[in-house]
């Protein structure tokens, strides 16, 4: 159980330092909102997936785990995701849209790139 626990948070933590990393790209290149805009498409994939995975962790640890409880986590994750992208297009009036879904892609794609570096 402490190797499952152990890949989620790292996977969590592949997506989080591929967001700071494409965010601080993207503050060079584009400046401070396409920085913010990077980071904020990075959060709203983040946060929903840290929580799922210490739900999951706490579900394991409690002995309650089962397969329609990962169904009913990974339905809020999605809800969250989508609430958090709304909020951050909402609230955040100078939105660069390709770097807000470039920050999207690279929190999503973060454990692929580690896999390919790793082989």
């Amino acid at each position: 159980m402490s190797f499952m626990r152990g890949s989620m948070f790292n996977a969590v933590l592949h997506q989080c330092v591929a967001t700071i990393i494409a965010a601080a790209l993207a503050g060079i290149w584009l400046g401070q909102h396409g920085a913010v805009s990077v980071g904020l498409g990075g959060a709203a994939i983040v946060i929903p997936n840290a929580m799922f995975a210490l739900k999951l962790i706490l579900a394991a640890r409690s002995g309650t785990a089962s397969a329609s409880g990962f169904l009913v986590g990974e339905f809020f994750k999605i809800i969250a995701t989508l609430m958090l992208l709304v909020i951050a297009v909402g609230a955040y009036q100078q939105l660069h849209w390709l770097a807000f879904l470039a920050g999207m892609v690279i929190a999503l794609k973060a454990n692929l790139f580690v896999i390919l570096i790793k082989a």
